[in-house]
């Protein structure tokens, strides 16, 4: 199931940091606390760009190797229709299922500005990016493996179909969430509850930080604080 937001909740729960957003996510007891997030795998390239939320597009590709009967694969378009017709933002989740995954990118700067015109935040992939310059010039926020000079011989076998990312599985329009931390799944079911929640948690946190920081610490009292949370 997936769930449109409205504009309001939808930059609510982009402007959270992923470490709250997993904390919130945890209270509702919808999901194990080592599931709905990319390992890492797949590290942030611009940790100082603002979080990415967005519906996900998917796309599997290959380009280790290269074709038998020609000098390039054929290229595809059609993939560009596909996103157009998910919610927006979006956030490209590349799948690389070659031999030998990452030796080529599908990301570059002439991609990565075609999928910001189509509505695009961002990209997610266990495979390789380039062009790094023009896609953080953009605001364009990328997830990646790792990183490489060449295209190769990359081309797209499907897309709209699951895939998964640092062991975790991503179906076409599940809402993602990611920073410089991190990418993590949003569950349908609670999402417009999670901001008051993450709230409650920023709050009782801070509460924490200002005992730690005050000059009336105590072991005694830290404990105490502690076991009200845990009642």
């Amino acid at each position: 199931m997936n769930v449109l937001l409205n504009p309001t909740q939808f930059e609510i729960l982009r402007r959270l940091d992923a470490c709250t957003l997993a904390n919130a996510i945890e209270t509702f007891h919808v999901r194990l606390r080592n599931e709905g997030f990319i390992d890492n795998s797949v590290r942030c390239l611009f940790p100082r760009l603002q979080p990415m939320l967005g519906y996900a597009a998917t796309v599997k590709v290959r380009g280790s190797a290269p074709p038998t009967a020609d000098r390039r694969y054929a290229d595809r378009t059609d993939w560009w229709d596909y996103i157009s017709t998910l919610p927006g933002p979006r956030v490209v989740v590349v799948q690389d299922v070659a031999t030998k995954v990452g030796l080529g990118s599908l990301l570059g700067g002439v991609h990565v500005n075609i999928l910001r015109a189509l509505g695009c935040a961002g990209a997610v992939t266990n495979g390789s990016v380039r062009d790094l310059p023009a896609a953080e010039n953009l605001g364009f926020q990328l997830f990646a493996g790792s990183v490489s000079v060449s295209h190769a011989y990359v081309h797209i076998v499907e897309f709209g179909t699951p895939v998964e990312i640092g062991g975790m599985r991503i179906q076409s329009g599940d809402l993602l969430h990611g920073d410089l931390h991190g990418v993590q799944s949003i569950p349908a079911a609670i999402a417009r509850e999670i901001p008051l929640a993450a709230a409650k948690i920023v709050s009782r946190e801070q509460e924490l930080i200002s005992l730690c920081q005050s000059k009336d610490f105590s072991i005694e009292k830290l404990r105490a604080a502690i076991a009200d949370d845990r009642c």
